[in-house]
């Protein structure tokens, strides 16, 4: 996977390195976290392969093989004390780079609204049902001031937001967004994690956000209130400071 890698790369080269892990949307729902980082940190902004009209490979359509791929990543560049960033679905492939990294390389891990693990009672709303008001509805604190009607987009990016949707489909198994095998494996992932999540949100609550955080052996839950799904896009200053100093106390250099 990694030669096929689209790659979008930021800030100092020596700076410590952080892996931003998209959702669903595709990068540009995280590219405001890969600029705060890349101030001061060298940011890795992957498009996972399928997104936004990127190659898949014929074999890759699980959420562990794209986290394989960029374990793989890491080993060829090198990498170490790298800070995960995922949101959603990227946190769910950041739970499980975290699980299958057993040389050290991840000094901490950020999960941002992540999906993956089945929590009794609180389902992950099937997003595939919704429509887009449904989707900012549910998606946002402030669902006027995200929603916009699909009507006013141009062909094109009706295409691709459809076949994001697909590649979304295909990685996360359909409606239920989750790995019963995933959350048991958490519990042997020993570095520092902090889970973040927008109180607002319907699609992952709360409640799950915690259910998560508890899977870990080393992991702190912060909330953002005023903030849905994507708490980074809504709160942009209160996430940033909650991953500010996380970074700053995971930094082993």
């Amino acid at each position: 996977m990694t030669s096929e890698l689209t790659l979008t790369e930021s800030g100092p080269a020596a700076g410590r390195p952080v892996l931003v892990l998209h959702g669903g949307g595709g990068p540009f729902t995280v590219a405001p976290i890969a600029e705060h980082f890349a101030a001061t940190a060298h940011a890795l902004l992957p498009t996972h392969p399928g997104w936004n009209g990127t190659p898949r490979p014929a074999g890759l359509t699980t959420v562990g093989g794209l986290a394989a791929g960029y374990l793989r990543l890491l080993r060829e560049r090198r990498l170490s004390d790298v800070l995960v960033v995922g949101s959603s679905l990227g946190g769910w492939i950041g739970a499980e780079l975290a699980a299958a990294d057993t040389e050290g390389l991840i000094s901490g891990l950020v999960l941002v609204n992540a999906v993956g693990i089945e929590v009794d009672g609180e389902p992950v709303r099937d997003f595939f049902s919704l429509d887009a008001r449904g989707v900012a509805e549910h998606a946002y604190h402030d669902s006027e001031r995200f929603y916009v009607d699909p009507a006013t987009f141009p062909a094109e990016r009706i295409a691709g937001i459809q076949a994001n949707m697909a590649a979304l489909r295909v990685f996360s198994g359909g409606p239920a967004m989750s790995d019963p095998t995933l959350r048991p494996r958490l519990a042997d992932v020993t570095v520092p994690t902090l889970v973040v999540w927008g109180e607002s949100d319907g699609i992952a609550t709360p409640a799950y956000g915690k259910e998560y955080a508890a899977s870990f052996a080393d992991a702190r839950f912060a909330t953002v209130p005023e903030a849905g799904h994507l708490p980074h896009l809504e709160q942009p200053e209160r996430t940033f400071a909650l991953l500010d100093a996380f970074a700053a106390q995971t930094a082993r250099r």
